[in-house]
């Protein structure tokens, strides 16, 4: 009789078990196969493709799903205004150059990698509302455009399987690769040390040989694809720094290791046609200036039409170039979009329109 009811319990415990194994692979399933399908791209095949790889630098600011509305981040109560430069690019040239749909896509990196397992297209992590071609995500480092077998798929490998849907878009296409802040930025301290220290180096030469690696992704199924190098923000130039680095050695040093950083970037850039490079510190340089070499911060203002001086200062109005949260505002992420247009058409020779400085200043100041 009791070995009747261990019989019992013991079968009644694996239908249990069978059962609590059915429910969870039932939900993996439904984790890995749902927004499966990659939302279709119905503009006009005369537009330049421009996709995006990088970090914060170049996410979207109305992701809503991201950062939601009312909060602080991106803008806080001017947010409805304070535009990334994919978004003011797609407002000023969205006739011209194509980031895609504007879209709720993408999964969890578990996700992403149960799919790559199983076979299936990764799609984009995170989730986000965004850009179709653009892979950005705030908080991305280099190690983020190539992943691992036991990691999340990279950036590089996500887009790649996007442009395989319609390789003929992607033969005219660019790629604008801008990524490496959240690497440089955790080493800045050394850099005001030594500039040649082993994790300045490090952190260098990881980002180089990522960045080289989406490279190689990229052009072995889409060998026309053109792509846009963009180099770091030189950190000390960032107002919440502006206490630090107060010495012309510890200036000099972190100069150094940022123009050694860019010269790896350019050099890369400079090995094959089909790449570019734009040096953002030189870009921030020719507007905004620089500390003096004692590492005194005074810095120009950036006139925008008769009215709006910028200056290098945090805050969520227009008038300063840094938001509150520490990234950058709507008049620098438009003068950025603006200099990229003109970077585009003198690298690789594209027919865009150029972005005036009357044209600007419309933007910047619509209600």
């Amino acid at each position: 009789m009791d070995i009747d009811r261990a019989n019992i319990r013991a079968r009644s415990l694996k239908r249990v078990i069978a059962a609590l194994i059915g429910f969870v692979a039932l939900g993996i399933a439904i984790v890995v196969l749902r927004e499966g399908d990659v939302p279709a791209d119905n503009s006009r095949p005369t537009t330049i493709a421009l996709a995006v790889l990088g970090d914060s630098s170049s996410h979207s600011y109305q992701d809503s799903l991201s950062f939601p509305p009312g909060s602080a981040d991106r803008g806080g109560a001017f947010r409805a205004r304070t535009f990334q430069w994919t978004e003011v690019l797609a407002r000023v040239r969205g006739n011209e150059l194509n980031l895609g749909p504007w879209v709720l896509w993408g999964r969890s990196g578990q996700a992403a990698w149960l799919r790559r397992a199983i076979g299936l297209d990764a799609g984009r992590t995170p989730r986000k509302e965004d850009y179709l071609y653009n892979f950005a995500s705030s908080g991305a480092s280099c190690g983020n455009l190539i992943g691992g077998t036991l990691q999340k798929p990279g950036q590089a490998s996500q887009l790649v399987e996007l442009m395989d849907l319609d390789p003929g878009r992607w033969r005219s296409g660019i790629v604008v690769i801008r990524i490496g802040n959240n690497d440089w930025s955790a080493v800045l301290d050394d850099q005001a040390r030594d500039p040649k220290a082993p994790k300045v180096r490090a952190a260098a030469a990881y980002c180089v040989e990522k960045i080289a690696a989406a490279i190689r992704l990229i052009h072995a199924r889409h060998p026309n694809t053109r792509m846009l190098l963009v180099g770091v923000d030189n950190e000390m130039n960032e107002p919440g720094a502006f206490d630090k680095y107060r010495s012309a050695v510890a200036i000099a040093n972190i100069q150094t290791a940022f123009d050694d950083f860019n010269a790896r970037l350019r050099g890369l850039a400079g090995s094959d046609a089909r790449l570019g490079f734009f040096d953002l510190g030189i870009w921030f340089r020719n507007l905004w200036g620089m500390r003096e070499l004692d590492g005194t911060p005074k810095y120009k203002a950036v006139v925008v039409g008769e009215e709006l001086r910028v200056t290098n200062t945090i805050g969520d109005e227009p008038n300063n170039a840094i938001l509150a949260d520490d990234h950058a505002g709507l008049v620098w992420n438009a003068l950025w979009a603006q200099s990229l247009v003109m970077r585009l058409r003198e690298t690789f020779g594209l027919p865009l329109t150029r972005i005036s400085d009357e044209e600007l200043e419309r933007f910047v100041s619509a209600p």
